[in-house]
């Protein structure tokens, strides 16, 4: 047991402790070549946790700490000065800051819309230089957030950090992260730079909030409201809500890039931020969420993006397993975020970790509700272990965590899927996928390779000229032309062409005339996705929602009209139901 006193590598003279936490201890110690204070950071197997190949992965997973923070070179990024790898378990030697954690901050109430705006743009700044050096932080939240004296802040702990160009630590199927800080595509599996923008809004609504909206119980419950239970309508937040409303949605693909995200964060900070009613309203629903057949709480429906506070929900309907999801609006200004005057009807969860074939498409009620609900939980979450401890403990006045306004701090965990190899359900430019198990041959398509990225299968008989967007179904109009098309799902490349089968099997018991066409092919989507649509023609958008309400396909999360061509800006053209009274921009100028 390491004491005061003690030495680490001949060099780091170990002070006094400053904190500690399920995988390990933090020390103030004296470098006694510089002569200068650390933060030492000792690394130890949790307790129950001591096989060699549990000591194996956890020593990996600090080398990659210390490789993937030293690639990083930002004053909102902790400093990482050196690693002694000696002994039972390894060291990491860091800068020490002086003051306190954003933890420790919030512990003497919320912030002010503004402050959170600040620490929130440059937490961001640290998000966008690890993402420029191919590191994914996956765990931003309070306790990761250190303020320096001049109150500035500094992202640490990247102990679970993953690099886009290093192989895989986790255990199979192992997701890590903090429960209610957690992006619901990475609870199914997928892991994107989006993910960490998903953390830092519910990181900034704590702020503003003073309570953690998705923290339940248990780490089950924790993980099955993420993915199932709106968000509450923040009370405090001001201009922020917005900001806010464009972060927390369930689709990826629909929350703002860093460049624009940053620019509404300096317009909340700089006080030219657009307050947003305080009305509870709901958050959109990622695609591929279900719509609410009745209300969740009882109450009605109301329009919007955010929902209610949370209470406990009686079983409500389920997801239909061929659901698309909406795509992202029209880009508004940077100052606010309209809510979509189409949305008066709530729409539940993200769609269920279940097999497609897990229930009838339109089976509906109480039971089908409670059979998705019980999937998606089963499939995304054990908890095995702590991981690791705040960043506050790198702060020499000591720990204190709090994330849910009342003391507690949030313990980041090791979840294990049952389902490892289970694709993420993630959106795109406008969608998000249920995984499945196997390629599901299609009419006019030659079977691809399961599990290969961006394979792409051609119609029959197609030369292979044929652009690879086109895949199954026939003739169609040349890629590069200008034109509407409903989409119906959206799935992303990276879950293989087996998952992106099987989701256009399930819908063509409805559309037969649905095919799938590959993004990154047209200027005006957002690449990296299988789009399933229905090629028209199509005289609008309006005229694409119709027939969608012919196919029985009447919310946003079933189908929106898009304007289909290789101009970028031609990506505000989205078109939402329902086709009586739709919203966006649903006519090409």
């Amino acid at each position: 047991m390491s004491a005061p006193g003690d030495v680490i590598g001949g060099r780091f003279e170990l002070v006094d402790r400053l904190g500690s936490g399920g995988m390990g201890t933090v020390w103030r110690a004296l470098d006694r070549a510089l002569h200068r204070e650390v933060a030492v950071k000792e690394v130890r197997s949790a307790a129950g946790r001591d096989d060699p190949e549990f000591r194996r992965v956890l020593r990996e997973r600090v080398l990659r700490e210390a490789r993937a923070q030293a690639r990083i070179s930002h004053p909102n990024v902790v400093t990482i000065h050196h690693i002694v790898d000696e002994g039972e378990h390894p060291w990491l030697v860091m800068e020490l800051l002086p003051g306190h954690s954003l933890d420790q901050r919030l512990e003497q109430g919320p912030l002010s819309p503004a402050e959170a705006a600040r620490t929130g743009r440059e937490v961001l700044a640290g998000l966008r230089a690890a993402h420029a050096a191919g590191i994914r932080h996956r765990d931003v939240k309070p306790a990761n957030v250190l303020m320096r004296a001049d109150g500035s802040a500094v992202l640490t702990d990247f102990g679970i950090a993953a690099l886009q160009d290093a192989a895989s630590l986790t255990m199979t199927g192992e997701v890590i992260g903090t429960p209610e800080y957690l992006a619901p595509e990475r609870i199914r599996g997928a892991d994107l730079p989006a993910s960490d923008l998903w953390s830092l809004g519910m990181m900034l609504y704590v702020c503003v909030e003073g309570v953690s909206p998705m923290r339940r119980a248990t780490t089950l419950a924790t993980l099955a409201a993420v993915l199932d239970e709106p968000v509450p309508a923040p009370r405090r937040a001001g201009p922020l809500a917005a900001v806010l409303a464009e972060l927390l949605v369930r689709d990826p693909a629909a929350r703002p890039a860093a460049e624009r995200l940053d620019r509404l964060l300096a317009a909340v900070a700089e006080g030219t931020g657009r307050a947003v009613p305080p009305e509870p309203t709901r958050l959109d629903r990622a695609p591929g969420s279900p719509p609410d057949a009745s209300p969740v709480s009882g109450r009605p429906p109301s329009a919007g993006r955010f929902g209610p506070p949370p209470s406990p929900p009686p079983p409500g309907p389920a997801p239909r397993p061929d659901q698309p999801a909406p795509a992202p609006a029209a880009t508004p200004p940077p100052t606010s975020v309209p809510f979509p005057p189409h949305e008066t009807t709530p729409r539940d969860a993200l769609p269920t970790l279940g097999p497609l074939n897990g229930g009838g498409p339109h089976e509906t009620g109480p039971d089908r509700r409670r059979k998705a609900t019980a999937l998606a939980a089963a499939a995304a979450v054990t908890a095995l272990a702590l991981l690791g401890i705040g960043g506050h403990a790198l702060f020499a006045p000591g720990a204190g965590g709090r994330t849910d306004g009342k003391g507690t701090a949030s313990p980041t965990i090791s979840v294990v899927s049952t389902s490892p190899g289970s694709p993420s359900a993630t959106p795109t430019p406008g969608s998000t996928g249920t995984p499945s198990t196997g390629p599901v041959p299609t009419p006019g398509t030659t079977a691809g390779t399961a599990g290969a990225p961006g394979a792409t299968d051609t119609p029959a008989g197609m030369p292979p000229s044929t652009p690879a967007a086109i895949v199954p179904g026939g003739d169609d109009p040349a890629p590069g032309a200008g034109r509407w098309i409903a989409q119906l799902y959206s799935e992303p490349e990276s879950t293989g062409t087996a998952v992106r089968d099987q989701r256009l099997a399930a819908i063509h018991a409805t559309a037969p005339e649905a095919r799938v066409l590959r993004s990154r092919d047209y200027a005006s989507l957002k690449p990296g996705y299988w789009v399933v649509y229905a090629p028209g023609p199509f005289a609008d958008g309006r005229a694409a929602l119709t027939f969608c309400a012919q196919k029985g396909r009447t919310t946003a999360n079933e189908c929106i009209g898009r304007y289909l061509s290789n101009d970028q800006g031609d990506y505000a053209y989205q078109c939402t139901p329902p086709a009586d009274s739709p919203g966006g921009r649903c006519r090409h100028s």
